[in-house]
């Protein structure tokens, strides 16, 4: 399938200089990362008179909307070719179709050729209204949702009917703008249309997921008309009560809500309920039902299994049992990926000893794969056996933490092989002081390309372009 490019959608960002030179330059920097047009705010600087406007317009090098209080009705008497634009901003309240409906009528009585609408949202589900809006409204809509949970209004804009989107300039970030550079290269939404399926990461905080950088390449190297967005969710069950309908196909579950996913899907595969986390979710096309799967657990257990692997074949060993067999496996984190390490490390014959800063929590994990819960006091001091395994899976270490760790580099020289859930960065601190003591590590970066790779195949129900996402993978790691 050729996914079809739309010639029609313009892509704007907005400029606020102090001086016409940096409006000059802004214009020019807009133009080389590719917007087709720009949004003046001119409130900022000072004119002597509306000649000074024009002079300005002459040095653009793209089409541009003009923001501005004083003057604009002679401005515009003296601009035939120019078109109105009616702005309003609605902050404060839940954003409902009826109130937005109303706003929208009165904004068209003026004659607008062109209505915007700015709407601050609490949550991701009060983006909805407004792409119901952009469907059914009679005259040209510009929307947006103003904040991070408001990102979709972007970038799925272009499936409800947008003609064009916002975005930032580089070097500058707005809440719920995604950069200019991201919307061309990235998510090329040129080619996102009414038919287009949406997938996403829903996840608090979402601003660190890599998954956009992989599936949205990997849907357009298979010819898939999908497109995947970061999807920054309070409420998990209310979100999926909102985006019910059936081309809102599938998600990546990260943090927090891999456990509560499992309350929300009609249907979970069976190792995913043993586990009691799911990491994705697909809706059925047949009958909309909400199945929930977890790629985590195999993802995670067989890239350590590789390694250990590799080096027992690097020192001329070999063995027919998996190499976590028997081994004291050491857990830190008994949230969604710590439960799924948890039982594929137990399937494999693992001994299984929890950490975690709610002892509670670690005590329920390690019942429920027979393993032993510690104080997460203890950590730095056990000493078990030497040739242990350590697996990270909590949210230490992770950008902007990047100088923590979970254990001291003191700690490190009882463990074998040490496991990074965290990929962002790639080389953690961790990481970086297991192998300094001559421990084999493995970055999460393996992990989340493996249950990408399983990911993919429940979205598009298909293979997988594994070499393709391993080396997209690469480049932007």
């Amino acid at each position: 399938m050729v996914m079809a490019r739309r010639s029609d959608l313009l892509v704007c960002t907005t400029l606020e200089c102090e001086t016409k030179e940096e409006m000059v330059a802004s214009m020019e920097k807009a133009k080389e990362e590719g917007a087709d047009l720009v949004e003046l705010h001119l409130d900022s600087m000072s004119f002597s008179h509306i000649s000074e406007v024009e002079q300005l317009l002459s040095q653009r090098t793209l089409p541009a909307i003009v923001a501005l209080d004083v003057g604009i009705t002679d401005f515009l008497n003296e601009r035939s070719n120019s078109k109105i634009i009616v702005s309003s901003y609605l902050n404060g309240g839940r954003p409902s179709k009826e109130k937005l409906g109303n706003l929208i009528a009165c904004q068209q009585s003026t004659g607008a050729d062109v209505i915007k609408l700015m709407v601050d949202v609490v949550y991701i589900t009060d983006v909805a209204p407004l792409f119901h809006m952009l469907t059914h409204c009679q005259v040209p809509l510009i929307v947006r949702a103003v904040g991070d949970r408001g990102l979709i209004s972007q970038l799925l804009g272009p499936k409800f009917g947008a003609f064009l989107v916002c975005g930032s300039l580089g070097g500058t970030s707005t809440p719920g703008l995604p950069p200019i550079v991201s919307i061309k290269q990235v998510y090329k939404l040129e080619h996102i249309n009414a038919n287009t399926k949406v997938f996403g990461v829903i996840s608090n905080p979402v601003g660190h997921s890599k998954g956009p950088l992989l599936h949205n390449p990997a849907f357009r190297h298979t010819g898939y008309n999908g497109i995947y967005v970061p999807m920054l969710v309070d409420d998990i069950k209310e979100f999926f009560r909102v985006y019910s309908g059936t081309d809102f196909a599938g998600f990546s579950v990260g943090i927090p809500h891999k456990e509560a996913a499992v309350e929300c899907c009609d249907e979970v595969d069976p190792l995913a309920k043993s586990i009691g986390a799911v990491n994705t979710i697909i809706r059925r096309p047949a009958d909309g039902k909400l199945v929930g799967f977890n790629t985590d657990c195999e993802a995670s257990i067989t890239a350590i299994e590789d390694a250990l692997i590799e080096r027992q074949v690097a020192n001329g060993e070999a063995s027919l049992t998996s190499p976590i067999a028997g081994k004291v496996f050491v857990l830190v984190g008994a949230g969604g990926a710590g439960r799924a390490l948890a039982f594929g490390a137990k399937s494999r014959g693992a001994r299984v000893v929890i950490f975690n800063r709610n002892f509670e929590r670690a005590m329920a994990l390690a019942q429920a794969v027979s393993g032993e819960a510690l104080p997460y006091e203890c950590l730095d001091t056990f000493r078990a056996e030497n040739g242990m395994i350590l697996a990270n899976a909590s949210a230490v270490g992770m950008q902007p933490n990047c100088d923590q760790s979970p254990v001291s580099k003191e700690a490190l020289g009882s463990y074998q092989l040490v496991f990074d859930a965290v990929y962002t960065p790639r080389n953690t601190r961790l990481l970086r002081e297991a192998a300094e003591v001559g421990a084999v590590v493995v970055s999460g970066v393996e992990m989340f390309v493996r249950q990408a790779l399983g990911q993919f195949k429940l979205f598009t129900s298909g293979l997988a372009p594994e070499d393709f996402m391993r080396r997209t993978v690469l480049q932007q790691f």
